[in-house]
């Protein structure tokens, strides 16, 4: 549920710092998501990358029936990043007089996290100082800080993806246990819930903005 839980948050508290300027509605979050690389481990859940565009397409499509002028699709889960992307282009086609976007939340804050992570880069993936700091910010009784078992995230190829906020040029498929034997990959026992705060307000405000220069947009 982290995933959820987090991206959920922030859109709910973003919208609700814009609501009283522009008219914004947030949705359910839709789940499962796509995760054929956590698959090796167990309780995992996955839908198909087809059927998770054609979800996306339809709710799209029903829901800017009802006359709305702007839909931003928001993801927690670094595995959606491509198909936020695709569902974007397919959306956006059907909808031209439409503003259609979607962005990563934790995307928002790179140049924030450089200045408030205490873990080396590779410390901030998977369950790492990141999303843990978020956790105990949000949600510190699901955290379990006794059993914090992960590996810094260790990618063979210098073009590939360091950290939930320094992904490189090189796209790689890997399962999570090539990784780490317990699927969480960074660091996080240095997680905080002061940066946990400091990382919430961060992505809140910036997709605020976001949501405020959209509304702008559509005006003009």
């Amino acid at each position: 549920m982290t995933d959820t839980l987090l991206a959920n948050s922030v859109a709910i508290a973003a919208a609700k710092r814009v609501v009283d300027d522009i008219p914004v509605l947030v949705t359910p979050s839709v789940r499962p998501g796509y995760s054929p690389h956590h698959l090796s481990f167990g309780g995992t859940l996955s839908a198909s990358f087809e059927a998770l565009l054609n979800l996306l397409r339809d709710t799209a499509n029903t829901g800017l029936s009802n006359g709305f002028d702007a839909l931003v699709l928001v993801n927690g889960h670094g595995g959606n990043t491509p198909l936020i992307n695709a569902a974007v282009s397919e959306i956006g086609a059907t909808h031209s007089e439409t503003e259609i976007l979607g962005l990563t939340y934790f995307e928002l804050v790179a140049d924030l996290v450089e200045k408030v992570r205490q873990s080396d880069v590779g410390g901030m993936a998977h369950g790492g100082e990141f999303e843990t700091s978020m956790m105990l910010h949000l949600f510190p009784e699901l955290v379990d800080t006794e059993e914090m078992p992960a590996t810094y995230w260790d990618e063979h190829y210098d073009l590939g993806g360091k950290d939930l906020v320094s992904g490189g040029p090189l796209s790689v498929y890997r399962t999570f246990d090539e990784y780490s034997d317990s699927g969480a990959v960074g660091d996080p026992s240095l997680a905080d819930e002061s940066t946990g705060k400091q990382l919430f307000d961060g992505t809140t405000q910036a997709l605020a903005d976001l949501l405020t220069e959209v509304h702008e947009q559509n005006i003009d």
